[in-house]
């Protein structure tokens, strides 16, 4: 199982850490992504970690701002959120990967989600 945290309001110019925490038969040495969406619009990757942690990716609109770590130790995958817009305003979702060697940003190929924490920037 898949355990989203951290979600909540934040004014504009603010942080957010959320975690994605792993137990079970998944685990957060998988490739792990975390993902948002808003109501009708399709699921959209933010950020993704490789397996190693070697790899990284993050949607153009979050550069910069958005950091995607791994504690293993923990089994916890981090997304450290900081200037905060009201656009970022969205549920997010962790997701693993557990088949694939590489790094990608399809939410179909992504076959283990978390519930949704919910992030409210307002401006």
């Amino acid at each position: 199982q898949l355990q989203a945290s951290g979600g909540g309001l934040v004014q504009a110019g603010g942080s957010l850490r959320l975690s994605c925490a792993a137990s079970g038969r998944t685990s957060s040495s998988y490739a792990t992504g975390w993902f948002r969406q808003v109501p009708g619009k399709e699921r959209e990757c933010v950020a993704a970690i490789s397996r190693s942690g070697g790899s990284t990716y993050y949607a153009d609109s979050v550069k910069g701002r958005f950091t995607i770590s791994r504690d293993a130790a923990k089994n916890t995958v981090y997304l450290q959120m900081n200037s905060l817009k009201p656009e970022d305003t969205a549920v997010y979702y962790c997701a693993v990967d557990s088949l694939r060697v590489g790094l990608t940003n399809r939410a179909d190929l992504y076959d283990y989600w978390g519930q949704g924490t919910l992030v409210t920037v307002s401006s």
